[in-house]
């Protein structure tokens, strides 16, 4: 790093702050619109990505302003919080209709000095962070960066060569996790199809291989479900077949926190990235503190009870739970972690509405505990968990590797821009991580 130049941001490249809204308004341009929580969950953005983006409009300075190009950088200005802010995002592809909108700033990098995914690389160190906290306005509730913060950012910056090379190690890293990422988006829209088709439309293969219910197979009505359901079947309350309890925090919880412990799963894990599963956890409480709370081993299923109800995730680790979730023993009647997974996500929508709370939705134990569910013979259940299980498998060995993955590329980070290693070292690192049977030493 003895080479590196030292230079502020704004010395590099140019930086605007957008103010594009969500309105559409006539005879404006329609565009496609890269908002705060676009950014804010995506190391990159592609076309691919974009195709979820909302539809708003701009007038054509604004355009001209804010489309998005391949090389840039786009970070978040404004938050609640100062972990929030400086987030960033690197551009990866042109685009000829999305444009950049609110409370985020759009960074043009000089191509001839800075190497825009680099510069998205450099934004993650704790440096950055810690400059971005530091130096944050605003007033009540609310953190800004105005513009000439933005400007003032430190890089230290290798020539651009080496930019370009530090920047392909780390994005490598992020490419396979994406990859890893829309397979398991791919494979659990097949499971969740598979699941609607046996035990929703009720078409699950009959004793001739044929779909039940357009087949002719014998409906009946329930009462409870108001609806028909195939011979056989039976319906209980969840409490009547499933033990369901609430987890337990010990008090008061900031006495027992610790760097590491036993995993901690608070209810911001609902909405991790990992899909079905926990397989990690960002906090740790004191072992003192694990008979304070409820303790779970490996394969146990839970469902988010606030903030963000509904949420079933299945626990891959040895953990302790905030009581924000519900933990649900399932191994009655057959009804098996997966089965009861996708139960919960097909009634998502009835259990948000149950909830109550102006800002945060909360849900009494007892409204889940009295919701209905048709239960199929066993041996339905038995065969469904083969076609489930494949699947199953195939997600969480996607998910097992991107955990690999992300850690190994948050340990790169800051080595690579402080120059304790090298580019070819860090190559080194990533062809020993790429060989299952040889493990790769972190500091």
């Amino acid at each position: 790093m003895n080479n590196w130049k030292q230079q502020k941001l704004g010395i590099v490249a140019d930086v605007k702050l957008s103010n594009v809204d969500k309105l559409t308004i006539e005879n404006e341009r329609v565009v496609r619109l890269c908002n705060y929580t676009d950014v804010y969950k995506n190391s990159f953005i592609n076309n691919e990505k974009s195709k979820s983006f909302m539809l708003a409009s701009c007038n054509e300075n604004e355009y001209e302003k804010f489309i998005l190009k391949k090389g840039q950088v786009a970070i978040t200005k404004d938050s609640e919080t100062p972990n929030d802010i400086g987030v960033s995002t690197y551009i990866s592809e042109d685009f000829e209709d999305v444009v950049l909108g609110y409370h985020l700033a759009l960074i043009t990098p000089d191509n001839d000095k800075l190497n825009g995914q680099f510069l998205h690389y450099w934004l993650n160190t704790k440096q950055a962070k810690r400059y971005f906290e530091n130096n944050a306005g605003g007033s009540g509730q609310r953190c800004t960066l105005v513009l000439d913060c933005i400007k003032s950012t430190p890089l230290y910056l290798p020539k651009l060569s080496t930019q370009a090379k530090i920047a392909k190690v780390l994005s490598d890293l992020d490419n396979k996790i994406e990859l890893n990422n829309r397979i398991n988006r791919e494979l659990e829209t097949m499971a969740k199809t598979l699941y609607d088709y046996w035990f929703v439309q009720f078409d699950f293969p009959n004793e001739q291989s044929k779909p039940y219910k357009s087949s002719g197979g014998k409906m009946v009505y329930n009462a409870e479900l108001k609806r028909e359901i195939p011979e056989g079947w039976v319906v209980k309350k969840l409490n009547d077949t499933l033990r369901i309890v609430r987890g337990a925090s010990p008090r008061p919880i900031d006495d027992y926190m610790a760097e590491s412990g036993c995993p901690w799963i608070k209810i911001s894990d609902a909405t991790a990235i990992n899909h079905w599963f926990i397989i990690g956890t960002k906090e740790y409480i004191k072992e003192e503190g694990v008979k304070s709370s409820r303790e779970l081993q490996p394969g146990t299923l839970i469902l988010s009870n606030s903030a963000s109800p509904g949420i079933p995730k299945i626990v891959q680790i040895r953990a302790c739970v905030h009581d924000g979730w519900l933990i649900v023993d399932s191994y009655k009647n057959g009804l098996y972690n997966e089965f009861m997974l996708f139960y919960f996500e097909n009634f998502r929508s009835k259990i948000i509405n149950m909830g109550s709370g102006s800002i945060f939705k909360n849900l009494k134990t007892e409204y889940i505990k009295d919701l209905n569910i048709a239960i199929p013979p066993i041996h339905l259940l038995e065969k469904s968990k083969v076609a489930f299980d494949n699947i199953y498998k195939q997600v969480l060995t996607n998910a097992i590797q991107n955990q690999q993955l992300t850690e190994l590329r948050d340990w790169l980070l800051p080595m690579l821009m402080n120059g304790q290693v090298t580019v070819k070292e860090a190559e080194e690192s990533l062809s020993m991580a790429a060989e299952p049977s040889v493990e790769y030493k972190k500091g």
